[in-house]
């Protein structure tokens, strides 16, 4: 129970690292090595497995969709360090360069070993997604419309 409670706590910690721009957070929090899965063919789409590649998404998610807020609804954990699961059910909302706002659910499906994640699944409404990078692209960024930065494959 302890143990769960500090690794909510360690996943809050790190939304709020990235809310304040700090993405660095999340990257040092990755095992050595790693899967991050971001479903959908889009610009934020693809697979990752290296801190280089996982660095370049997240510049890509800030030049795309700057000032991005993350709300953290909920935080399942289950299991021992050996591998802890972890649900992160959150809202992400931003402004878009037409005025409107992005909105989405978004969720994590994780899985960590000895405090570092090795598995990362993440799942967003697509057409939610692909309506602001739409926008994005509309409004004078090819880069929404970019394939996904992958690796590892």
């Amino acid at each position: 129970m302890i143990y769960a409670m500090m690794v909510e706590k360690k996943v809050r910690r790190t939304f709020e690292a990235i809310n304040d721009g700090n993405y660095g957070a999340m990257l040092d929090g990755l095992a050595g090595n790693f899967t991050y899965h971001f479903h959908g063919k889009h610009a934020l789409g693809g697979r990752r497995r290296t801190r280089t590649s996982m660095e370049a998404w997240w510049q890509r998610v800030f030049r795309l969709l700057p000032g991005a807020i993350f709300d953290v609804r909920e935080v399942f954990v289950s299991g021992g360090p050996w591998r802890t699961r972890v649900v992160v059910n959150s809202r992400v909302q931003g402004d878009l360069p037409d005025g409107s706002t992005y909105r989405n659910t978004v969720l994590q499906l994780m899985t960590l070993r000895w405090g570092k994640v090795v598995d990362v699944e993440t799942l967003e409404d697509l057409q939610e997604l692909e309506r602001a990078l739409n926008v994005v692209f509309d409004y004078g960024n090819p880069e929404a419309r970019a394939e996904p930065i992958e690796d590892g494959l």
